[in-house]
């Protein structure tokens, strides 16, 4: 069975950092694209970043520079570490594995930010 384990989350102010966790298990996690995405209320869900097998990582542009994407692939995990947070970056955070037409998604983390 497969899953994957956001932690995490929480209540932070503006400017603050929270580093997310997603834990994977039930896949080989090494040939899997992991990806981080979120969903604000009433809005679509949103690529935030990506790390590839091979450690190619791409992030959209509203949060280059602030956010950083990494993996442990001995401990089958992905982490986001997210800076210099803002309001607008309130939303559930999501975990994402992909591998050709594999797709797995974790159940989500909220990440709040306000004063």
């Amino acid at each position: 069975q497969v899953q994957l384990v956001e932690s995490g989350g929480g209540l932070v102010q503006p400017g603050g950092s929270l580093r997310l966790t997603c834990a994977a298990s039930g896949i080989t996690f090494h040939r899997y694209t992991m990806g981080w995405y979120r969903q604000a209320p009433g809005k679509q869900r949103e690529l935030v970043a990506t790390i590839t097998r091979e450690g190619i990582i791409n992030y959209v542009n509203f949060v280059k520079g602030r956010f950083t994407i990494s993996r442990d692939n001995a401990k089958n995990t992905v982490y986001l570490q997210m800076g210099s947070l803002s309001p607008e970056d309130t939303a559930v955070y999501f975990c994402n594995a992909h591998w050709i037409t594999n797709d797995y998604w974790g159940q989500g983390t909220q990440v709040t930010v306000s004063s």
